[in-house]
């Protein structure tokens, strides 16, 4: 049996990576997929009137008009 480098364990025959702490476990696609429809349902349901930015209309236009003929 060849020597097994750090980190790794003979089991059944082959060689497998050691099991890692599960403490570092990442968000799954699903996970991420629900709160992006819940704030987007949120956003539905509430609105996001306080997000966004209003400005008034300009009475007066930039340009004059042409003139009729």
């Amino acid at each position: 049996m060849a020597k097994v480098p750090d980190g790794f364990h003979y089991a059944r025959g082959h060689i497998r990576r050691n099991p890692k702490p599960n403490s570092a476990k990442r968000m799954s696609g699903w996970m991420i997929a629900g709160l992006l429809a819940g704030i987007w349902l949120w956003g539905q349901v509430l609105g996001f009137e306080a997000a966004t930015l209003t400005t008034p209309a300009d009475p007066n236009p930039a340009v004059s008009a042409p003139a009729d003929r």
